[in-house]
C-alpha cells in the first residue's frame, strides 16, 4: 500500500475513535504511532525482521517529538498567559472589571448583558483561556442578571459566548499554538487578534441591544450611577490596562522603534505585575496554591494535546498527505474564496465533535499548506496573490479566521466546552439551558466571520504596522 493510502486510512481511523470519545491527545498519538509503524513496515529492503525494525524506527521517530517541540521558547507563553488569568481572578480584578463595566455601560438597553460582554473582553486581555473566563463570570455576572429579571438561559448564553473572546484578544494561548504549528511570528498573530476580538465584542453588544429593543422586558437597563461612582470604579481596573499595555509594548512599539522585548518576556512581566497586585489585595497561600495548580493542570492538558498530535503530524509528513491535499485543492476549478468558505464550514462541523485546540492541531498540518497554495504560495507577494495579500499576511489572516471558528466551536453542541463549564458552575442550569441561551450568538459569530473574510483589513491593519 502506498504511503498516501496509509495516511488516508489512519486519518479515517483517528476521526472515528475521536468521535467515539477517545481523548484527542491519546487518539492522535496512537494513530501517529500505528501510522509510522505501518509506513516503515511497508518499506522493503531491510534484511531481517521487518516489523521489529519498523517498530524500532517508529518509536525513535515519535520519541523525538515531545522534547524537540515542547521545549520551544514560544510555548512558554502558554503557562504565563494562563497564570495571568488565574492570578487576576484571585486578585479580585474580575469583580472590579465587571463593576466598572456595569457602572459605565449598563444604562443602555440590555445593559447588564452588554456590560458582561465587555467585562469578559477586558478579562480576556489578561487571560489566555476561554474556559477560565467563562467559569469566572458565571459566578459573577449571572447572579446579577438573574436579580434584575433576565432569563437564566440567556444570561448563561451571554457568559458562555463572552468567554470565547479570550481565544482572540491577546494574550491568547490558542493563537500561540497556531503560530507554533504553522511556524509564523507569534507577535504578529497576537497583534492581529486584538482588533477582531474587540470587533467581536461590539457585534455581541449590538446583538444584545437589538434584542432588548425588539423584545419587551428582555433586558432592562440599569441606571442610577453618579459620575462620581463611575470614576471611582476605574482605578481598581487599571492593572488590567497596565498588563495589556505591557504585553503590546513587548510585541510592538506603537511609538516607533524596536519592541521592548519578546512576547515571552512581556507575558512573564504581566504575570509578575498581576501577582504583586494579588498580594496587595490580600491573596494568601491557599489562593496562590490554587492558582498555580489550576495553571499547571490546564498547561499540562494543552501540552499533552500538542505532543500527542505532533506525533500524528510527523506521520503525516511521511505519508505526504498535506502535499497531496494541497495539490488536490489547487486543482479544483471553483473560486478559491468558495474553497476557503467551505474549509471554514468544515471547521464548524468538526467543532461539534472535537475541542478547539485538538481540532486545530489535527487539521492545520493538512489545511494550512492548501490555503497557502490557494493564495499562490507561502512566499508570494501581495500583487501576485489570489487573496490580495502576501504569504505571511495570508497566514495571519487565515489564523484569525480559524481561531474565530474555534471560538464558535466552544459554544456549539454537543461538545461546546464553555457551555459545559457554565452549567457546571451554576447548579440551577442544565447544559441544554446554556445551549439554548447561546443560540442568538451563532448569528453574531456568523456575521463577524463573514466581515473578517470580506474585509481582511480588519485583521491585517495592526500587524501590518509592526
Amino acid at each position: 500500500m502506498e504511503p498516501i493510502d496509509i495516511g488516508l486510512v489512519v486519518t479515517g481511523l483517528l476521526l472515528v475513535v475521536v468521535i467515539l470519545g477517545m481523548r484527542v491527545a491519546f487518539a492522535a498519538a496512537l494513530a501517529g504511532m500505528l501510522g509510522l509503524i505501518w509506513i516503515f513496515w511497508s518499506k522493503k529492503g531491510y534484511a531481517g525482521d521487518e516489523f521489529a525494525w519498523a517498530l524500532t524506527v517508529a518509536v525513535k521517530t515519535a520519541g523525538q517529538v515531545p522534547h524537540s517541540k515542547i521545549s520551544s521558547q514560544a510555548l512558554s507563553l502558554i503557562p504565563t498567559f494562563i497564570m495571568i488569568g488565574y492570578l487576576a481572578y484571585y486578585a479580585g480584578l474580575t469583580k472590579a472589571l465587571f463593576e466598572a463595566a456595569k457602572r459605565w455601560i449598563a444604562w443602555v438597553p440590555g445593559g447588564l448583558a452588554v456590560s458582561t460582554v465587555f467585562a469578559t473582553a477586558g478579562f480576556a486581555a489578561v487571560s489566555g483561556a476561554s474556559v477560565a473566563t467563562a467559569a469566572v463570570f458565571a459566578r459573577i455576572a449571572i447572579p446579577e442578571m438573574l436579580r434584575i429579571g433576565y432569563d437564566k438561559r440567556f444570561a448563561a448564553g451571554v457568559v458562555a459566548a463572552g468567554g470565547t473572546l479570550a481565544s482572540l484578544i491577546p494574550p491568547s494561548a490558542i493563537l500561540v499554538i497556531y503560530a507554533i504549528i504553522v511556524e509564523q511570528d507569534v507577535g504578529k498573530l497576537l497583534l492581529a487578534g486584538f482588533v477582531p476580538g474587540v470587533f467581536s465584542a461590539f457585534v455581541y453588544g449590538a446583538l444584545i441591544i437589538g434584542l432588548a429593543l425588539t423584545i419587551k422586558g428582555f433586558g432592562p437597563p440599569v441606571s442610577g450611577f453618579s459620575w462620581r461612582e463611575r470614576l471611582v470604579s476605574l482605578p481598581p481596573a487599571l492593572p488590567i490596562v497596565f498588563v495589556v499595555v505591557t504585553i503590546i509594548f513587548f510585541v510592538y512599539n506603537p511609538f516607533g522603534g524596536d519592541a521592548w522585548g519578546t512576547p515571552t518576556e512581556g507575558g512573564a512581566i504581566g504575570a509578575f505585575v498581576v501577582f504583586l497586585m494579588a498580594l496587595y489585595r490580600g491573596m494568601r497561600w491557599p489562593e496562590l496554591r490554587d492558582a498555580l495548580l489550576e495553571t499547571a493542570k490546564l498547561s499540562v492538558m494543552i501540552f499533552t494535546i500538542i505532543w500527542g498530535v505532533l506525533i500524528y503530524v510527523r506521520f503525516l509528513g511521511f505519508a505526504d498527505l498535506p502535499t497531496a491535499f494541497a495539490d488536490w485543492i489547487t486543482s479544483l476549478t471553483v473560486s478559491p474564496m468558495l474553497i476557503l468558505i467551505c474549509i471554514l464550514l468544515a471547521y464548524a462541523v468538526l467543532g461539534m465533535f472535537m475541542d478547539a485546540i485538538g481540532m486545530l492541531l489535527l487539521t492545520l498540518p493538512v489545511v494550512y499548506p492548501a490555503v497557502m497554495a490557494l493564495n499562490g504560495g507561502a512566499m508570494v507577494s501581495a500583487a501576485d496573490s489570489t487573496f490580495g495579500m502576501s504569504g505571511p499576511m495570508c497566514a495571519v489572516w487565515f489564523g484569525i479566521l480559524v481561531v474565530k471558528m474555534a471560538e464558535f466551536c466552544l459554544i456549539t453542541p454537543p461538545i461546546g466546552l464553555n457551555c459545559f463549564v457554565v452549567a457546571g458552575v451554576r447548579a440551577d442550569l442544565s447544559v441544554q439551558d446554556v445551549f439554548r441561551g447561546v443560540m442568538p450568538f451563532f448569528i453574531a459569530d456568523a456575521v463577524t466571520i463573514g466581515l473578517l473574510v470580506a474585509f481582511p483589513a480588519i485583521v491585517l491593519w495592526l500587524p501590518s504596522l509592526a
